[in-house]
């Protein structure tokens, strides 16, 4: 049993036994670092996708915004505008011969196919614009591969 002891005692003098004991000994704590490492990265990562999700959401609650305003203004427009334009177009139908009550629907009928025409220009137009915002984080997948073939190569 001493000739054993004495036997580790000499070998684990050798400066190569004790620089293998210091790195299996450094190898747990290397992998402690490489899954903090990772768990940080991925924390960022997803800090990352928040963001994006935060702005491409208010970029649409924006445009959501602007329809209700411009949808709310066209609105009261349309109502007051059409009332005036329909009693301006009531007194060319009122020379046809036409009773009062059928120009004056006339008028109102001319009017309201007018705002009718404008109104769906605008939509799509708003429409067009908002299908052109992209809903994928666009930075964020970017990263995430990066990431991956990070991770594989060093794996």
């Amino acid at each position: 049993m001493a000739a054993t002891k004495a036997s580790l005692a000499i070998n684990s003098s050798r400066p190569e036994d004790r620089s293998m004991r210091a790195e299996l000994e450094q190898l747990p704590t290397l992998f402690s670092k490489l899954g903090n490492d990772v768990m940080q990265l991925f924390n960022s990562q997803l800090e990352l996708f928040k963001v994006e999700i935060k702005e491409e959401t208010n970029a649409f609650a924006r445009g959501a915004m602007m329809i209700a305003i411009g949808a709310a203004i066209g609105f009261i427009g349309f109502a007051l505008l059409n009332v005036a334009i329909a009693f301006g177009v009531s007194t060319l139908f009122a020379q046809a011969n036409f009773s009062q009550p059928a120009s004056y629907a006339l008028g109102f009928v001319v009017t309201g196919v007018f705002y009718l025409i404008v109104g769906g220009i605008v939509v799509a137009a708003i429409k067009s614009r908002l299908a052109k915002q992209r809903i994928v984080p666009e930075r964020t997948v970017a990263e995430l591969r990066k990431d991956k073939a990070w991770l594989k190569n060093e794996i």
